[in-house]
C-alpha cells in the first residue's frame, strides 16, 4: 500500500487521545494469565503485536473476551499444552517475553513468527535462560523457538545490554524458578515489568541498576493502560516541526523509563508542557501541550538511549529542523530492529533532503533542512520506519509518496485517523 503525504501549511491544532500503551498491553494479558482468577484489563492495545500476545495466552488454554472497552481475562494461574505452534507474529516483545514463562512449565511449546521476526536475535534471552537450566533449541539462536519445559533454577544475571526484553523474559523465567533470580543491566531499561508485578503482589525488589525477584503467585487485578508515548512521539515531533502548530495528546505515559523523547525535545529547545499528571495503576500519566519551537542540535547518547531506543527514527526526522549537527550514538541494537533502522533512517531521508550520515552505532545529522520530498520512499516492513516518514512527508514541499505504509498497523492503526483529527 502506497500512502501520498502533503505538506500541512497552516499547522496542526487540537486534542487527540492517544491510544494505550503497547508495551504494558503486552505484560498486562500475559501477567493477567499467570494470575488466579479474573483480571480486567481496560483500554487494551488493539495494535498487532499486542493482539499476538493475546492469542498466544489463548491457545496456552486462558478464556480470554472483549466487553466493550474492557478484556476480561479468566485463569487458574497456570497455562496448558498447546495443541499447535504459538504465533508471535510481528512481536519481538511476545516471543522474548513468553519464552521465559514457557521456559519453566511442564509441558513443550514452540515459539514461531513471521519472516521478519524469525530474523531477529533470540541469543540475548536464550543463553541466560539456559543458565537457569532452560532447553531451548533454535537454528543460529533465531526463530522458531522449541521449549522443552524445565524445572528452572536462579541466576545473579549481569547483562552487557541495557534491555526491557531481556530482563523482563529473566524475570519472568524467575516467577517460576527456585531461590532469588537478580538482573542487573549497566542502565535502567523501561521498567514496565517490575511496577506491573509489584502491583499484582509478585515478591520484587529493584536498587539501582538490579532487580530481584523470588519465585511469586500473581493476584487478579483491575489494570488500567495508559496511552503510549511511542506512539505520542510522532505527535510531539510533528507539533515541534509543523509551523503554527499547538497540540494536546491526552493520557499518556511518563513513565521515567520511556520520557527520553521528551527531555531530548526539551534540550533541543522544544516548547512542551505536561499537564494532569497523575498515577494510573503505578503508572505516571498525564497530558502533554506541544506548540511549534526553533530548535537547536544536540547530542544523544548512554544511559538515555534505553529510554528512546523505540523513537529514534523520527528523533532522526526532528534533527533535521534543528539548527547544527545533532549526534546520536551507542544505539547500535536499531540494527537489530524490523529493519536495519540506523541503514534505512539514513537511506530515505537522504532521499528526501536530509543531511544525515550512518555511523556504526548511530547518526551525524546537520540542520536545519529544507526537506523536499517529490520521491518514493520505502518502509522495509518497519512501522515506526513508516510513521517517521510520514510526520517528514508533512513539512515537504512536495508530496511524499511512502510504499509500504500497511506496516503501521502493526502497532499503530489508529495513526492517519488520528492526524487527520488534527489536521482539518
Amino acid at each position: 500500500m502506497q500512502k501520498v503525504v502533503k505538506n500541512i501549511s497552516n499547522g496542526l491544532k487540537g486534542e487527540i487521545t492517544i491510544p494505550s500503551d503497547k508495551s504494558i498491553s503486552h505484560r498486562a494479558v500475559m501477567f493477567a494469565s499467570l494470575a488466579n482468577g479474573k483480571s480486567v484489563i481496560k483500554n487494551f492495545s488493539k495494535g498487532q503485536d499486542p493482539l499476538s500476545s493475546l492469542n498466544v495466552c489463548k491457545s496456552l488454554g486462558i478464556e480470554a473476551e472483549f466487553k466493550n472497552d474492557l478484556l476480561i481475562i479468566n485463569s487458574s494461574g497456570k497455562f496448558s499444552a498447546p495443541q499447535h505452534k504459538l504465533d508471535c507474529g510481528n512481536s519481538g516483545t511476545t516471543m522474548r517475553l513468553m519464552s521465559g514463562i514457557l521456559a519453566g512449565q511442564n509441558f513443550n511449546s514452540t515459539l514461531t513468527g513471521d519472516e521478519s521476526l524469525s530474523k531477529r536475535p533470540m541469543r540475548r534471552v536464550i543463553e541466560p535462560l539456559s543458565l537457569m537450566g532452560a532447553d531451548i533449541k533454535s537454528s543460529d539462536f533465531k526463530a522458531p523457538l522449541n521449549i522443552s519445559g524445565k524445572i528452572l533454577h536462579s541466576i545473579d544475571y549481569v547483562s552487557k545490554l541495557a534491555s526491557a526484553q531481556v530482563k523482563s523474559c529473566i524475570l519472568l523465567a524467575g516467577l517460576n524458578a527456585e531461590g532469588k533470580t537478580s538482573f542487573t543491566e549497566p542502565y535502567v531499561s523501561r521498567n514496565h515489568t517490575e511496577i506491573m508485578l509489584r502491583y499484582m503482589g509478585a515478591n520484587i525488589n529493584t536498587y539501582k541498576n538490579t532487580v530481584t525477584i523470588e519465585k511469586s503467585e500473581l493476584e487478579p487485578e483491575t489494570i488500567e493502560i495508559c496511552g503510549d508515548i511511542s506512539s505520542a512521539a510522532f505527535f510531539i515531533v510533528a507539533g515541534l516541526i509543523v509551523p503554527n502548530s499547538k497540540i494536546i495528546l491526552k493520557n499518556v505515559g511518563l513513565n521515567p523509563t520511556r520520557t527520553g523523547i521528551i527531555e531530548v525535545a526539551e534540550k533541543m529547545g522544544a516548547n512542551i508542557e505536561i499537564l494532569d499528571k497523575k498515577t494510573v495503576s503505578g503508572e505516571d500519566v498525564g497530558d502533554i501541550q506541544i506548540s511549534y519551537s526553533e530548535l537547536k542540535a544536540c547530542t544523544i547518547e548512554g544511559e538515555i538511549i534505553p529510554r528512546l531506543i523505540d523513537e529514534l527514527p523520527v528523533i532522526a526526522v526532528l534533527a533535521t529542523q534543528a539548527k547544527g549537527t545533532t549526534i546520536i550514538k551507542d544505539a547500535q541494537d536499531l540494527r537489530n530492529k524490523e529493519s536495519d533502522r540506523i541503514k534505512a533512517v539514513v537511506t530515505e531521508l537522504k532521499k528526501i533532503g536530509a543531511d544525515i550520515e550512518e555511523t556504526p552505532d548511530g547518526f551525524i545529522i546537520n540542520g536545519k533542512k529544507h526537506l523536499t520530498g517529490g520521491v518514493e520512499v520505502e518502509t522495509y516492513h518497519d512501522h515506526r520506519l513508516a510513521m517517521s516518514l510520514y510526520v517528514a512527508g508533512l513539512i515537504c514541499e512536495k508530496p511524499l509518496s511512502i510504499n509500504g505504509f500497511e506496516w503501521v498497523g502493526i502497532s499503530f492503526p489508529e495513526f492517519e485517523k488520528l492526524f487527520n483529527v488534527i489536521t482539518l
